[in-house]
């Protein structure tokens, strides 16, 4: 089973998931919307993994802020991740986005606290099993810095492209070797 964290204000529903639901549709995939909680999306998270593992191999791919649940999930199941323009530090840079934020697939908005920030903070990982890890990144991601998913995770399986944006432009040119990567 394949399962997509979407990021920060996204869904289940958004963009790059319902690209991936019909790019992986025949691979066993879910894109499940998450709580805007960190506490209850990775514990909703841990459930949805715990429950799969019992039956069938699981694997993550996570962009943004799923990248980085992804990462604290990969390393506490030992199960394997692609991880797209991944957030390293999102307790830093959500920052701003503290007070009313806008969802961007309703158009709803939640209140982004401090207290978030710090559940963030607690999922940080140190030195990640780089073997586990596709990490796909695009240098022309306005929201965040590729050379940070660079050096928390030096020496794994990397695609560094020039250009593009924090969506990661052409995902699906990459599909095939998500797939290859997950039946290693």
């Amino acid at each position: 089973m394949i399962i997509y964290i979407h990021g920060f204000g996204s869904s289940g529903q958004g963009g790059k998931a319902s690209a991936m639901r019909i790019l992986l549709k025949d691979q066993g995939f879910i894109a499940p919307s998450l709580s805007t909680i960190p506490d209850l999306a990775i514990a909703t998270l841990c459930e949805l993994i715990e429950t799969f593992l019992k039956q069938e191999k699981v694997y993550l791919i996570g962009s943004s802020l799923g990248g980085y649940y992804s990462l604290y999930l990969a390393e506490k199941f030992r199960i394997p991740a692609v991880l797209i323009n991944p957030a390293i530090h999102p307790y830093l840079t959500l920052e701003p986005s503290l007070g009313d934020v806008p969802n961007f697939y309703d158009l709803s908005s939640y209140e982004w606290r401090d207290a978030h920030l710090q559940m963030l903070k607690s999922f940080e990982t140190q030195n990640p099993d780089i073997a586990n890890y596709l990490l796909l990144l695009q240098k022309g991601d306005e929201l965040l810095d590729y050379r940070e998913a660079l050096k928390k995770l030096p020496g794994s399986r990397q695609i560094v492209e020039e250009g593009g944006d924090h969506s990661f432009v052409g995902i699906e040119k990459y599909t095939e070797m998500m797939i290859a990567f997950f039946k290693e």
